[in-house]
């Protein structure tokens, strides 16, 4: 669930990291990578999470603008979800944080 008090804040590193910054969405918006998945195919590629979490994080990151969801009338229902143009602006600095973390993997850094 999200927490209002970092998306009202007057810092806009707070507010951004209140949209994204928690525990799956990186992940999802990361496995959305330029790619459209249907609901299924993303809680196949994100085993540890529920699938009550996973609505529930899509749906924020459907309000937020980061992700789009398209639903098509058919039987069986088909739902897939999508990077938006913001969404993708955030791939590159998450490749950034991810070079980051190889360079210092192994090392300690002082509390």
């Amino acid at each position: 669930m999200r927490d209002e008090r970092f998306c009202k804040s007057e810092c806009s590193l707070t507010r951004a990291v209140g949209k994204i910054g928690n525990k799956w969405k990186p992940i999802i918006i990361n496995i959305l990578n330029e790619r459209t998945l249907r609901f299924g195919q993303l809680d196949a590629f994100i085993p540890m999470i529920t699938r009550k979490v996973l609505t529930e994080q899509l749906k924020e990151l459907e309000e937020d603008g980061i992700v789009t969801r398209q639903s098509f009338s058919e039987l069986p229902p088909r739902v897939e979800y999508s990077l938006t143009k913001q969404g993708l602006q955030l791939l590159p600095i998450f490749r950034s944080m991810m070079e980051w973390n190889s360079a210092h993997e192994g090392t300690i850094m002082p509390m």
